[in-house]
């Protein structure tokens, strides 16, 4: 069951109209939220990162923070499974075409669940692949647009290789990945670029640097060069759905000894601990230690 414009209808059922601003200019915005055990996962920063996108393209919320949580927590209970994530979009709706805003148009809301599958095994215990290209996106990355044309073809150039992810350079420095948060590891000191228009503010982001300083883990939040990327001891990949992942090849080279390395084990560890007891709200043996 998805929910459009105030009603809840299967996704067969749904329709946009062709004069929607979203299908004509890519005009609007979206975000997505991971629910484990039934729950939103923070909740609160997620409609704040909405909100800033919504802001950034001078769109009014349609809803209060407590209205968003009523509709989320309706479409979690009207689908299958106890993980979830969810995706909102919201777009200028519909109007004739013109590239100047409408006026008095109310927006299109759209929200619809899918299953949060846990990353596969084999890549945690593995590693997985990535390349690097040019960061040639627009300039204000940290709005989660739904104009994302340049994110598809930089993936796509991932996928024409069987690599998990394409790892963006822009003007000599790392600024993400093209549907992921990227760390570098060097000399055992986890290494973050800089929250920027450059990248969007990842939540899974916050939480790898929260436990890294909860645990007292050697981390800093600067400028990666591209140089640094490419002689790192390790890359770690962070996202909503991937969780956190080893990128054990770049550009079919090794990343430190080509296996995982001891900071992303580390990290997975307390990331899933505190998975147990945050994000589901479960006691552990291992987070009470």
């Amino acid at each position: 069951m998805i929910y459009l414009n105030g009603k809840f209808m299967p996704i067969e059922e749904a329709y946009i109209p062709v004069l929607d601003r979203g299908f004509i200019f890519g005009d609007g915005v979206y975000e997505v939220i991971p629910a484990y055990s039934r729950k939103p996962f923070r909740l609160t920063n997620h409609l704040d990162r909405l909100q800033h996108s919504l802001d950034g393209i001078r769109l009014k919320n349609p809803f209060s923070n407590e209205a968003w949580q009523n509709l989320l927590e309706q479409i979690i209970a009207k689908n299958a499974g106890e993980d979830q994530y969810l995706y909102l979009h919201i777009t200028r709706g519909v109007a004739k075409r013109d590239h100047a805003f409408p006026a008095n148009v109310p927006p299109t809301v759209f929200i619809m669940s899918n299953p949060l599958l846990p990353p596969p095994a084999e890549l945690l215990i593995s590693g997985a692949a990535a390349i690097t290209a040019m960061d040639n996106r627009w300039i204000r990355c940290d709005v989660k647009a739904i104009s994302l044309l340049p994110n598809v073809l930089l993936r796509q150039l991932a996928v024409d290789v069987q690599a998990l992810e394409t790892i963006l350079i822009r003007d000599g420095f790392l600024t993400e990945g093209a549907a992921s948060n990227m760390f570098v590891v060097k000399n055992k000191v986890l290494l973050a670029p800089p929250k920027s228009h450059l990248m969007l503010p990842g939540i899974t982001y916050d939480v790898v640097l929260e436990l890294a300083a909860a645990n007292q883990i050697p981390h800093e939040i600067r400028e990666i060069s591209e140089a640094e990327v490419r002689t790192a001891d390790e890359i770690l990949l962070t996202s909503s759905t991937k969780e956190i992942m080893p990128i054990t090849s770049l550009d079919n080279n090794p990343v430190g000894n080509g296996k995982p390395g001891a900071m992303f084990t580390q990290l997975h560890a307390l990331y899933q601990q505190y998975k147990a007891t945050d994000m589901r709200g479960r006691p552990s043996d291992a987070a009470s230690r």
